[in-house]
């Protein structure tokens, strides 16, 4: 399984496709908190906080996470080999999981280089560190679980056709769906108590949950329910 997980990897950086994605991530995210005029400029706000980054990072991922995984099925559909790759001396499910991970490590590394932010507007607070570590790093923990579920979506949907722009299409769809459809259709439908039942089949709910700094098992639950429910689905896939 490692040996497939590294070499699925790599492969991103032989292509043009993981630097692409990197590149978009970090340029994007780079001009809206430091360099444009807006509500999400640092500078401007005057606070020493990265919720820009937060708001931003959930609607550029529903758009580089397809991209990264739009492939990792399809294309071996489409090629035929994907009879090959089943023919490895591991189970169906490892090969599952290794293009899951390898697909989560590449988005993983697009959010490393963030950290900087944080490292600057820590210098740059009066007094200096006066900034709210807990919050910051509750965000960044739910980031981190929402891309998985982007993934366990993606791989799901590369799983589901042979074409690569489908693929793309049907991943986009549902993380849209999953992080704002819900929240949607409770405001467009029900109110109270029914509202917030179906707003919790989000991912919108459990994210700003994290991003305040709240790290509740609810929400890990939710999130981990719904990758191991796309994981699963992706088998079913395959097998069908």
């Amino acid at each position: 399984m490692i040996v497939l997980l590294k070499k699925e990897f790599l492969y991103f950086f032989s292509s043009a496709t993981g630097y692409i994605v990197i590149g978009i991530f970090l340029i994007a995210t780079g001009l809206f908190l430091w360099v444009l005029p807006g509500q999400f400029n640092i500078i401007e706000s005057g606070y020493a906080q990265m919720d820009g980054l937060f708001v931003l990072a959930p609607w550029l991922y529903l758009f580089l996470v397809p991209a990264v995984t739009m492939r990792s099925f399809a294309e071996e559909k489409k090629a035929g080999t994907i009879e090959l790759v089943y023919t490895r001396p591991i189970s169906g499910l490892k090969i599952i999981l290794a293009k899951y991970s390898a697909s989560l490590l590449l988005v993983l590394f697009s959010l490393l280089p963030t950290l900087i932010y944080f490292v600057s507007i820590y210098f740059l607070s009066q007094p200096t560190g006066n900034v709210d570590t807990g919050g910051i790093l509750g965000s960044y923990i739910g980031l981190f679980f929402l891309a998985a579920v982007y993934v366990a979506i993606g791989t799901f949907s590369s799983a589901a056709t042979d074409n690569q722009i489908v693929a793309f299409m049907l991943s986009a769809f549902l993380c849209f769906f999953f992080y704002y459809g819900f929240d949607l259709l409770a405001s467009l439908t029900v109110s109270g108590k029914n509202e917030i039942f179906l707003t919790a089949f989000g991912i919108n709910m459990h994210y700003e949950s994290m991003s305040r700094g709240v790290i509740d098992m609810r929400d890990i639950v939710y999130f981990l329910t719904v990758i191991t429910g796309f994981i699963f689905g992706t088998k079913l896939m395959i097998k069908r």
